[in-house]
């Protein structure tokens, strides 16, 4: 009885990240795709040092925001696999730091210079050329990791995210 209770919270707490990641995406549509892109559902990257299971959280909100994506099934499959693979990196970092500061600092380089694969992806189907394309897109994600580190670190002081 009590697993089947772990299991629902857990699966409840995945649908919840996973439908926040969409809505916040969705609300700032026209900055959420392309070489100018501002997707402040990225800061929610940081839950997954707090528990594995966000990793699967926002890898399903990228893969479901990611079916209005200008860039069609090309960034449904790997959009929501750099996602995939930048929050298991940050999760497996974070395992070896002791401070929560660190841990945000950590996410925040890790999911920054991840964008490559998205400059990548706007290169090869848009036509856009990389290295401008990445520094967008890198400085965008800075700026939404950036605030969602000084939200988790108050958050986690009051909160604690890894239940």
């Amino acid at each position: 009885m009590e697993k089947t209770r772990i299991k629902t919270s857990s699966l409840t707490k995945i649908g919840v990240i996973a439908a926040l990641y969409i809505v916040i995406t969705m609300l700032v549509a026209p900055w959420s795709f392309g070489a100018v892109q501002l997707r402040f559902s990225e800061m929610l990257n940081h839950l997954a040092i707090f528990n594995k299971r966000y990793i699967w959280a926002l890898t399903i909100g990228c893969a479901i925001v990611n079916l209005f994506s200008p860039l069609g099934i090309i960034d449904i499959i790997f959009g929501t696999l750099g996602t995939l693979a930048m929050t298991t990196i940050s999760y497996y970092v974070s395992r070896h730091l002791k401070h929560l500061a660190a841990k945000l600092a950590a996410s925040t380089i890790i999911c920054t210079i991840a964008m490559w694969s998205v400059a990548l992806e706007l290169h090869i189907v848009s036509k856009l050329p990389f290295w401008p394309t990445y520094f967008s897109v890198a400085l965008g994600e800075l700026f939404s990791l950036v605030i969602g580190a000084l939200l988790f670190y108050v958050l986690a002081k009051r909160i604690d995210l890894t239940e």
